[in-house]
């Protein structure tokens, strides 16, 4: 029943689309109904008159009943095409849905979930869903007003006859119930299992130059062929459901119509039914059978848009890790002073990544960040937007806690230049101004400039009209680098953090991405993350972190003179030089 009304909320946009709906439907159901009804009462009265009466009045009845399937007509094409719009309409509003609750997650959720079964709940599964929306109260309503209308037909031409009927109905509806329960488990598991063949899909092709620069082509192959094998398994297993389902129930069909044929003829034996009667009833029998029939059908819709629904709601149920607090603030008048206080933190209940880190940042001075890979330097920077919480302590921008603040006002006081540049199927105008999305041409020019990238861009076919490919596969990692950084350039935000920016660059292009990041960085609170020690020795202060926590802090030079941890990567670095 919870499932059901998280179901027909989705309805509440589209209320007069879905009752004129049933009205039709209503309308189709009675149609239907009438024609036997129709044929019995001209059988026993118009047609026993004399011929001229009767031919006098077959048209008026040919037009009455014309004008009646007309309608019919009618209404039968608005239950096909407005409902089927209204359940592509509320499959919209459901991607959507979906959709905004994934960019309601933490990067947390991310780490734990894979790219392709997320995409399978926002296509296959709402695709399903749709097509529940619009057949399941059409055909509920239409086969139940069938079903109840043509029983009490049924019972009105002869009762003993129509409760022997309802016996095997009975019968037929436990057997159905049975196996709706065992096909629901073999759906769900379909869900599973096509989720796993979209996850290995997707890591593939995502990966498809490192898959190739080993000539693994092969392996690549048996690890999809694995989950493809194990979702054909499941889908066997479900067909095998389905044919006993569907089966079984053709054979309680046939059982109707045997049951009819029996007794019908020891009812007309004993003189308590005639044939005419028992013609009349078979035309109800098949009145009665459809209905059943498509309910049958249905049930496989049913319960692949139940499935598909209940992964729909595991998502849409999921408490995002990270949410504004109810009387969070904007972020306004940014100064740019940072404070990480007795700051620690951990990803669920794994092992601390940092432990009581305290550092203050002065409004406009850097901050540089060294030391070994997975000493927590990038997650201390993550922790400062707030794409992750920290477990006990405090990270505050101007003295304010970033817990009271809103995300939004937050993350658009930070500017991020990351390593792993991420580049917008799309043109290059339309990435340099996804930081600023109602930048004019003159300042996506202006911050292109300034990333030093103005030049390279108008050597391109279209200019800032060029398409970069997927993630930017058509440019280089310098120039890729340079478009972030303009991004972050039209941002203008009064803090950044630089994470190895410059780490997978060549020297030369290294060069020109640091004065770049220099100009940048000119006049903001900058924390930035480097292995390349060269690019931060005019940094305000250098801090040493390791898996113990903070070793060493204080100026290049200082901390030279020290000749401890941070001379020796920087000795390892230079040595020779």
């Amino acid at each position: 029943m919870q499932l059901f009304k998280k179901f027909a909320k989705y309805y509440k946009p589209y209320k007069a689309v879905f009752f004129l709906d049933m009205l039709c439907a209503l309308v189709v159901s009675a149609v239907d109904l009438a024609f036997p009804q129709i044929l019995s009462i001209l059988t026993k009265t118009f047609f026993t008159q004399q011929s001229n009466v009767i031919l006098n009045g077959l048209l008026k009845l040919g037009l009455a009943l014309f004008f009646m399937y007309v309608i019919r007509t009618a209404c039968r094409f608005y239950v096909t095409y407005q409902g089927h719009v209204m359940g592509a309409k509320m499959e919209s509003d459901m991607r959507q849905d979906l959709f905004d609750q994934y960019e309601r997650f933490s990067f947390s959720y991310y780490d734990r979930s894979n790219t392709g079964e997320m995409m399978s709940k926002l296509v296959s599964d709402l695709f399903d869903i749709s097509e529940l929306a619009h057949h399941g109260p059409e055909n509920i309503f239409i086969s139940a007003i069938k079903i109840i209308g043509s029983f009490v037909l049924l019972l009105m031409i002869n009762v003993p006859l129509t409760l022997i009927l309802s016996a095997v109905v009975v019968v037929m509806v436990l057997f159905s119930l049975y196996q709706n329960d065992k096909m629901q488990e073999t759906f769900m598991d379909n869900r599973r299992k096509i989720a796993s063949v979209n996850a290995s899909l997707q890591d593939s092709l995502a990966g498809i130059r490192v898959v190739k620069s080993f000539a693994n082509e092969e392996m690549e192959h048996k690890k999809f062929q694995t989950s493809n094998q194990q979702f054909l398994v499941s889908k066997e297993s479900n067909y095998l459901r389905m044919g006993i389902f569907h089966s079984g129930n053709n054979f309680f069909e046939g059982m109707l119509f045997l049951t009819v044929l029996v007794a019908g003829g020891y009812f007309i034996a004993q003189g308590t039914l005639n044939a005419a009667d028992l013609a009349v009833y078979a035309l109800y029998i098949n009145i009665f059978i459809n209905p059943i029939e498509v309910l049958i059908e249905f049930t496989e819709l049913l319960q692949k848009g139940i499935s598909g629904f209940r992964r729909f709601t595991e998502v849409m149920e999921t408490v995002p890790e990270i949410q504004d607090d109810p009387n969070a603030a904007e972020l306004t008048n940014v100064k740019g002073s940072i404070d990480y206080k007795d700051v620690s933190f951990r990803y669920n209940e794994e092992e601390s990544v940092l432990e009581h880190i305290n550092v203050h940042v002065d409004a406009g001075r850097s901050v540089a960040l060294v030391g070994p890979s997975g000493g927590g330097k990038s997650t201390l920077c993550s922790l400062l937007p707030r794409f992750y919480d920290v477990t006990s302590g405090a990270v505050c921008i101007d003295d304010k806690d970033v817990r009271t603040l809103t995300q939004q006002s937050l993350r658009n006081a930070i500017g991020i230049v990351q390593q792993d540049v991420y580049l917008f199927g799309g043109t290059v105008r339309e990435n340099i101004a996804y930081g600023k999305p109602n930048a004019t041409m003159d300042e996506i020019v202006e911050a292109a400039k300034e990333a030093n990238i103005h030049d390279f861009i108008l050597t391109l076919p279209d200019g800032y009209d060029t398409f970069v490919g997927e993630r930017g596969a058509r440019l280089s990692g310098g120039q890729k680098q340079r478009i972030s950084i303009a991004r972050v350039f039209l941002k203008n935000p009064p803090m950044l953090i630089l994470d190895e920016a410059t780490s997978a660059l060549d020297n030369e292009s290294e060069q020109y991405i640091q004065k770049s990041l220099d100009k940048l960085a000119h006049g903001r609170t900058t924390i930035t993350i480097a292995h390349r020690l060269s690019t931060i020795r005019n940094a305000d202060e250098i801090i040493v972190i390791d898996n113990d926590g903070i070793r060493e802090r204080g100026t290049h030079e200082t901390l030279l003179a020290k000749n401890g941890l941070y001379a020796k990567y920087y000795n390892m670095q230079f040595q020779g030089k």
